[in-house]
């Protein structure tokens, strides 16, 4: 029977958040001196657990168990937003170590762990994954920069491990299991310990750009402004209560960033570029809410006198997750936390997403305190890490067992 040690697993994860440390939370932006500092430690922690350290080209690091037949692959990634919490990604990652040395100390091998690169998307998001899987080819990536100018192109030749690298097969593995903390309130409100994910969302952004007619703001009267500010107002202002009425029970939208031109106080803005993310687990209520968002900018348009220029300029489908593998960790959470737990969507993306696309794959997440992820008052309690290690290694030890 594979029986984690909390003590140990509690102990790599405090260890981990001391590399980057900063406050509560972490600055371990990816491949920066820290990110690449906690690979390495991981790398060590991977070899002194009698699993092989493997760096790809993009720069995943693999621990491979010295065996022939396909492995059971666990990972995240340890990367961190600019501001991150000490257990995105890591969390995953450290359950994998952890596991993989609980099932060799109880004879069995066949565990596989990854810590895949820039899940954050300092270049690209979830870069190491989709490269991986095939989804996104590294040579049309060369010249990709991030926000301190760094080319990625340089920035992998800097990295001695990836110099010789190689790509690591894909038939190495028979499944994938990504362990995460939930990064939302779902679990923490209704005191709940697992959640096991059945979908990943998908994601639609609309560009909208709305031409008005900048002027003077102190001599233009009211009625003869056509501004681009309060038209875009106007649409967002619609957007909100259609969407509130046509959405799904998992559906959520944002417009996380709005530029606006000239942005100067004595101008009425001529011009507002801003996009509108909205993620659902139905594609076709994506397609719905997308074609509604620009139904909707038409109308504003022709009420307003402004022109609103809508397009679709990114596209991610829904990652209905493997049946099977939900239906061995639901059998898990059964067990060992019964009445504590339950299905549900992920409203985040994960490096399981592209993953899912080339073998099964599955998610376990665990309760994040007050929902609050992406700073550094990201935060889980210590039973729950331990709880969520714990159901994750009952599951993957059915995978592992001969069957009867």
């Amino acid at each position: 029977m594979i029986k984690v040690n909390p003590a140990r697993l509690l102990e790599d994860l405090a260890a981990l958040r001391q590399i980057g440390g900063q406050g509560t939370g972490v600055v371990r932006e990816a491949f920066t001196a820290t990110d690449l500092e906690g690979r390495r430690w991981l790398a060590r922690r991977f070899t002194d657990a009698g699993l092989r350290p493997v760096w790809d080209p993009v720069g995943n690091l693999f621990g491979l168990p010295e065996t022939e037949k396909p492995a059971v692959l666990i990972g995240s990634h340890s990367d961190s937003q600019p501001e991150g919490g000490w257990l995105d990604g890591s969390y995953g990652v450290v359950c994998g170590l952890e596991i993989a040395r609980a099932a060799q100390e109880a004879g069995l091998q066949g565990i596989a762990v990854v810590s895949f690169a820039d899940e954050e998307g300092t270049f690209e998001p979830l870069l190491g994954s989709r490269v991986w899987s095939g989804e996104l080819a590294l040579s049309t990536l060369q010249d990709r920069t991030d926000r301190m100018g760094r080319k990625l192109a340089d920035t992998l030749a800097s990295v001695p491990e990836l110099r010789a690298a190689k790509q690591v097969p894909h038939q190495l593995f028979k499944a994938y299991i990504e362990a995460h903390i939930e990064q939302g309130p779902v679990l923490d409100d209704a005191g709940e310990a697992i959640g096991v994910v059945e979908t990943i969302v998908g994601m639609q952004h609309v560009e909208v750009v709305v031409v008005g007619d900048q002027n003077h703001a102190g001599t233009t009267p009211m009625d003869r402004r056509h501004d681009a500010v309060m038209s875009f107002v106007a649409f967002a202002h619609a957007v909100d209560e259609a969407f509130c009425s046509e959405a799904g029970p998992a559906t959520v939208w944002t417009f996380g960033r709005v530029n606006v031109t000239p942005n100067a106080t004595s101008i009425i803005p001529g011009r507002v570029d801003a996009m509108l993310q909205i993620r659902d687990p139905d594609q076709a209520r994506l397609n719905h809410l997308a074609a509604r968002a620009q139904m909707i900018a038409k109308g504003i348009s022709a009420k307003r006198s402004v022109e609103i220029r809508t397009q679709v300029v990114a596209e991610l489908p829904p990652a209905p997750l493997d049946a099977a593998l939900a239906g061995t960790l639901i059998a898990a959470a059964g067990r060992l936390a019964p009445g504590r737990w339950r299905r549900m969507v992920s409203g985040a993306l994960h490096d399981a997403v592209p993953v899912s696309r080339i073998m099964p794959s599955a998610m376990l997440f665990v309760p994040s305190i007050a929902g609050k992820s992406h700073c550094f008052e990201e935060d889980t309690r210590s039973e729950d890490l331990v709880q969520g290690c714990a159901v994750l290694s009952a599951a993957i030890e059915t995978l592992l067992l001969p069957g009867p």
